[in-house]
């Protein structure tokens, strides 16, 4: 924003007009325009995407995947998220969150693990391994600020996503997505999480997994519980505008610190797609 005052400055006695300053933005990481219900609630938001794939031959540590990122480069760098399938899926069950999270202006990795088999422990590293790969190796390195990571994943993807924030809490960001782990305690995690759960989850019901899991966060740490309502552990495996539009939220509040985000996020959502939300409104 160019501000629009001139400073009158008294040099040797006579007045002299200085001329408007630029400024820089109050926040230089915000993407795009200001976000409102519909915008963030769209399939596709205001940044056009591509994608690549990458192989598993030519990385380490994860079993490769798919980049999406928004092709405009006139506003700077974006932050980026890894994403994680669940046990014995591979991204392709994930794969309509990928252009839909780039479109807001993210770079979006979705990761194959290194077998379906793998547990949340090696998920969790793997998912770390996938952002150290995208900031310092990738072909879209030159577009992403290696300072605002972000992961998430889906049920041992999301076991899998505190993990990989206890451990790099540098991190900007989490989302566990019904969320499967046999550790329920994550007392440690400092990462700003968001814990999905649906409450029609049998194979890691609420009970036992995302709100334990959410408790377990100190109430010093931003952290948010939402259960989606009669959804069951494969919420994310189809479009979901609810899931989808709090994700953005969050990410954007926490990735990129754009307070524009806020109002999405506290005070606490009501929806009839909701079933439960709890927070530590307010995040400022």
């Amino acid at each position: 924003m160019v501000a629009k005052v001139c400073l009158t400055l008294a040099l040797a006695g006579a007045s002299v007009a200085v001329a408007p300053v630029a400024q820089a933005a109050a926040n230089p990481y915000e993407r795009g325009p200001a976000p409102t219900n519909s915008s963030i609630e769209a399939a596709r938001g205001p940044f056009a995407t591509s994608q690549t794939s990458v192989s598993s031959i030519g990385v380490s540590g994860f079993g490769g995947g798919t980049i999406y990122y928004p092709t405009d480069t006139s506003q700077g760098t974006f932050g980026a998220i890894a994403i994680a399938p669940g046990y014995t899926a591979r991204w392709s069950s994930l794969s309509w969150l990928g252009p839909r999270l780039a479109s807001q202006g993210f770079v979006v990795f979705g990761i194959e693990t290194n077998t379906i088999y793998d547990q949340p422990d090696s998920r969790g590293r793997q998912l770390l391994a996938a952002l150290d790969y995208l900031v310092a190796n990738s072909s879209v390195r030159s577009r992403i600020d290696s300072s605002r990571l972000a992961v998430a994943g889906h049920s041992m993807g999301g076991g899998g996503t505190l993990e990989a924030a206890n451990s790099r809490p540098s991190l900007q960001a989490a989302i566990p997505l019904a969320p499967w782990n046999l550790t329920k305690n994550w007392s440690g995690v400092r990462v700003p999480t968001m814990i999905i759960g649906g409450e029609s989850d049998t194979v890691a019901p609420v009970a036992s997994h995302s709100e334990p899991f959410y408790n377990s966060i100190p109430a010093s740490s931003e952290k948010a519980y939402m259960e989606l309502n009669n959804a069951s552990h494969f919420f994310p495996q189809t479009s979901n505008t609810t899931m989808a539009k709090y994700m953005i939220s969050w990410m954007k509040r926490f990735i990129d610190d754009d307070t524009r985000y806020e109002q999405f996020l506290c005070p606490a959502p009501r929806s009839s797609a909701i079933q439960e939300y709890r927070d530590t409104c307010p995040h400022a």
